[in-house]
């Protein structure tokens, strides 16, 4: 068994890498089969990351000139390394040169996760005196303005904000200050708004699409952004992945949940997303839905992304991640988009069948020789050698190894590990197999019935040909078991892999010409002709017919089941009793897979999915940095930082960041 899920596990990486998806974990690839929930980032994940000033749009709230706003906010921003709302702003200018141009930089904060902001303090060389500007987020710049605010300026930017939102653009507010001292880091006369500049950042052209897949194949999609809420809404409802969204901060004030939601577990589930997020709510949100019982994937590009990569069951750095989320994510994505996790989804569960298929395959094909033989010895004292078991397992270990490869159909909804299930399936055709050779067993010994259709007669039940001839009635059928377990439907409505068909032919062939012709009297084996090997194909071929009943029989009374002890769907309603059910089965399945952790010596990324070693509260933005800083990745990589670099780290700062980040380590 681990040769063959490890085989099947490693083709899959390979098949995924030429999908544009490289697996780092190897186990991650069973895990993403069984994804429920698709956290997803807007930002270059969504949308294209592409953004656009809408020059004609800014609004103003003093006597500042457009052109000086944008001049203004080109100062606050990098012109080398840089990100995708910098280098929309320098792009702006009529001329990116005059972003440096007749000033001297004295001090330069880049955006971070934290503040959502970025400030520049510089040196203007025509009069030698000193300025300060800062732009980001429009309610961070409004809390920052004290200079020449006023109720009535208040209320227009909030106006203009919604207005931006309900039309999908981004608002980013600018601000400025002198600093009469001429000291980089000397106080200032105080921040006064100037301006807000609206940010256009359109879909992917097959995000939509790509959305509507994912709901078909059982994955809610879940936006995670840290833009407003209105926004939010407006890009959740533009790609139909529906508006039920909140406010991030409302994980942490259960009080404003009345009318909403009877607790933070439903409201998580039920949301379409969460707007204005800090790396702390990307966490929590993972936490507690995994609590909930479901199985979460999490995108992400950033530092401040990588303890959610690192909770989430499937963390997935995206195209253009920085080193510390690659090293804390199981899989990273070499192309942009959404559309390239479907495909993931789509393979991940291919080879999830495989395994699947193979480990109810083996565990029917163990009860049924141990039980079928048992009962032979000891009812009938008929005795089997023992050397043609071995020769069973060999010619049937050779057969199942195709199974890596075979062709399987990716199931419709997500795929978890379900033990009771594969040894349901396991016992009932085991023991439907075991009839099948006791009853030919019988009707051999007790009857004449195949001597009259010429068949030569045998001595007694210990007749040597006769233990050549339950050889392959017990080979052909158990490794028919084959056809009718890799297929969801009928065995023959859906074709099997070339090798798989291959081994088949091979192995029955040589176990027939065994049958047929060989003289073992080592191992009491005698041949017994075409007629008894004719009359075994009949035989198994007409008891082959009724296992696709048996599976589909299976199938009804464990679906049954299974929707009794499913986790809360998302985006559904939930009540309370429902949220504690899920969370007392996690917290079983967590004490399960703690036992198994301490016991063995393979460090396994599902168990620390039931087990978590990150039990750190939520506690705020400062709690959540020291968090970050010492943070240990569950693949044993250490993201360490001191607290300078983590002020100055960001997600949309991928390659500036990883250097930062490597120069320190």
């Amino acid at each position: 068994m681990p040769t063959v899920l490890s085989v099947t596990l490693a083709i899959g990486a390979k098949q995924l890498a030429e999908h544009k998806a490289i697996v780092t974990r190897i186990s991650a690839i069973e895990e993403l089969a069984g994804v429920t929930i698709l956290c997803s980032d807007k930002t270059g994940t969504l949308t294209l990351n592409e953004l656009t000033i809408k020059t004609k749009a800014v609004r103003q709230y003093s006597e500042i000139s457009i052109d000086d706003i944008l001049l203004f906010s080109a100062y606050a921003s990098r012109v080398e390394n840089q990100d995708a709302i910098d280098k929309s702003i320098v792009d702006s200018l009529h001329d990116t040169s005059l972003a440096r141009k007749g000033i001297e930089i004295l001090d330069f904060i880049p955006f971070n996760p934290v503040d959502k902001r970025t400030e520049v303090t510089y040196r203007r060389l025509s009069d030698n005196t000193v300025h300060r500007v800062s732009k980001g987020m429009s309610q961070i710049i409004l809390e920052l303005s004290t200079r020449d605010m006023s109720d009535d300026i208040e209320a227009q930017l909030h106006r203009d904000v919604d207005e931006f939102a309900q039309r999908g653009l981004r608002a980013l507010a600018v601000a400025e200050e002198s600093v009469p001292s001429g000291v980089a880091d000397g106080p200032g006369t105080g921040f006064r708004l100037v301006g807000l500049l609206p940010i256009f950042d359109p879909p992917r052209h097959d995000t939509k699409e790509t959305i509507e897949r994912a709901i078909g194949l059982g994955v809610h999609v879940k936006m995670i952004t840290g833009d407003q809420l209105a926004i939010a809404k407006e890009t959740g409802r533009e790609l139909g992945m529906g508006d039920t969204m909140y406010k991030a901060s409302i994980l942490n004030k259960p009080d404003e949940l009345t009318g909403i939601a009877n607790s933070v577990d439903e409201l998580v589930l039920r949301a379409d997303g969460f707007a204005g997020v800090y790396p702390e709510h990307k966490y929590e949100i993972v936490e507690r839905l995994q609590n909930l019982g479901h199985m979460v994937a999490m995108t992400g590009d950033g530092v401040n992304d990588a303890p959610a990569l690192a909770k989430a069951n499937v963390g997935v750095a995206v195209a253009d991640a920085s080193d510390a989320a690659r090293s804390a994510a199981d899989i990273v994505l070499t192309e942009a988009g959404l559309s390239t996790i479907i495909e993931a989804f789509l393979h991940s569960r291919i080879i999830f069948q495989r395994m699947r298929n193979y480990a109810i395959y083996t565990c029917a094909v163990t009860v049924r020789i141990v039980t079928t033989f048992s009962i032979l010895v000891f009812a009938f004292k008929f005795d089997f050698p023992p050397f043609m078991v071995l020769i069973l397992a060999i010619i049937n270990d050779g057969t199942m190894m195709t199974i890596s490869t075979d062709n399987v159909r990716p199931s419709k909804g997500p795929n978890s590990w379900n033990l009771k299930e594969i040894f349901s399936y396991a016992i009932v055709y085991g023991c439907y197999l075991t009839l099948t050779t006791l009853i030919f067993f019988v009707v051999i010994d007790k009857t004449n019935f195949f001597q009259r259709h010429g068949c030569k007669p045998l001595t007694n039940h210990n007749d040597f040909s006769l233990h050549s001839i339950i050889y392959l009635q017990v080979s052909i059928l158990s490794q028919g078991l084959i056809f009718v377990t890799r297929a969801q439907g009928f065995f023959f409505t859906e074709r099997p892999s070339v090798f798989l068909c291959c081994a088949f032919v091979i192995a029955q062939f040589v176990a027939t010409i065994i049958t047929v012709y060989a003289n073992w009297g080592f191992t009491e084996i005698r041949g017994a002709g075409w007629h008894w090997a004719g009359a075994v194909w009949i035989w198994d071929i007409v008891w082959f017919i009724p296992l696709d009943f048996i599976k589909f029989g299976m199938a009804a009374v464990l679906e049954r089941y299974a929707k009794a002890h499913n986790p809360p769907a998302p985006g559904m309603p939930v009540t309370e009793e429902e949220v504690h059910l899920a969370r007392q089965r996690t917290r079983m399945s967590m004490d399960a897979a703690q036992h198994v952790t301490r016991i063995s010596t393979i460090p396994s990324r599902g168990a620390s999915y039931y087990a978590p070693n990150l039990q750190d509260t939520i506690s705020g933005r400062r709690n959540f940095g020291t968090r970050v800083k010492n943070l240990i990745t569950k693949s044993g990589k250490h993201i360490g930082m001191d607290n300078h670099e983590l002020r100055r780290l960001q997600s949309t700062q991928a390659q500036a960041a990883s250097r930062i980040l490597t120069s320190d380590k």
